[in-house]
C-alpha cells in the first residue's frame, strides 16, 4: 500500500507540473476590498 500511496503522490505532482506548464500557476484568489468609511453627511448639503 505504501509503494502505491507513492506513485499516486508522484502523478499528483507531475500533473501539477504539467497543469502549471499549459495555464500557468494556480490562481491566487481574489482579495476582499476593504470598505472605507465615507462621510456622506457634508454632500448632502
Amino acid at each position: 500500500m505504501d509503494y502505491i500511496d507513492q506513485v499516486l503522490e508522484k502523478l499528483r505532482e507531475l500533473v501539477d507540473r504539467i497543469m502549471d506548464a499549459l495555464f500557468g500557476p494556480e490562481a491566487q484568489p481574489e482579495r476582499e476590498p476593504i470598505p472605507i468609511p465615507v462621510d456622506d453627511r457634508n454632500r448632502r448639503r
